[in-house]
């Protein structure tokens, strides 16, 4: 069954996001009202090194009130490729620069009400250059043994589904072929 958006106005917006008002028909020909919101796509990178550990930050998110592990994310500028973008935001929210970055996964956190596209990437190498400058972002970034991760997100430690299913796919890649 798909839906089909007839037209689509925009009820406010600002420089991140646009909230906005569809007009949706249904297969049996009802129509129904359906707001969605427009996001800029977001880049996420982190790096797994040679002791299997993986950089993380320890963040407060105010919205649900919670405390978790998360990657270094954030908003992809107009015109800025999402793999620079990603490595960007590695370095302002923790003071490592990346190495060659690989792409891990794209996912959408909430497809029934935005638009969002998370572009997660990874490195096996990094330099530390210095504090972060966006250390705002964090109460602390730390290197996690990445095979801690599962059990981490079973405590629910990671709260962000984007962020568990990328953390849980880098724990499959980097150690399933490991006793």
């Amino acid at each position: 069954m798909q839906w089909t958006k007839l037209n689509e106005q925009t009820v406010y917006e600002n420089r991140w996001f646009s909230v906005n008002l569809a007009d949706v028909a249904l297969p049996d020909g009802r129509h129904l009202d359906h707001f969605l919101i427009r996001l800029r796509p977001v880049a996420v990178a982190t790096v797994v090194n040679e002791a299997g550990e993986v950089l993380l930050l320890w963040r407060h998110r105010f919205i649900t009130d919670s405390w978790g592990w998360e990657l270094p994310a954030g908003v992809v500028e107009d015109g800025e490729d999402i793999a620079v973008a990603a490595a960007r935001e590695m370095e302002e929210e923790t003071g490592w620069r990346p190495g060659t970055l690989h792409h891990l996964m794209t996912v959408e956190p909430s497809n029934g009400l935005t638009d969002a596209r998370h572009h997660i990437y990874w490195s096996d190498e990094g330099e530390y250059v210095g504090h972060p400058v966006d250390d705002f972002e964090s109460d602390r970034r730390e290197w996690v043994p990445l095979k801690l991760v599962p059990d981490m997100i079973a405590r629910g430690e990671v709260p962000a589904a984007n962020m568990a299913a990328a953390l849980l796919l880098l724990h499959h890649l980097r150690l399933a072929d490991r006793p």
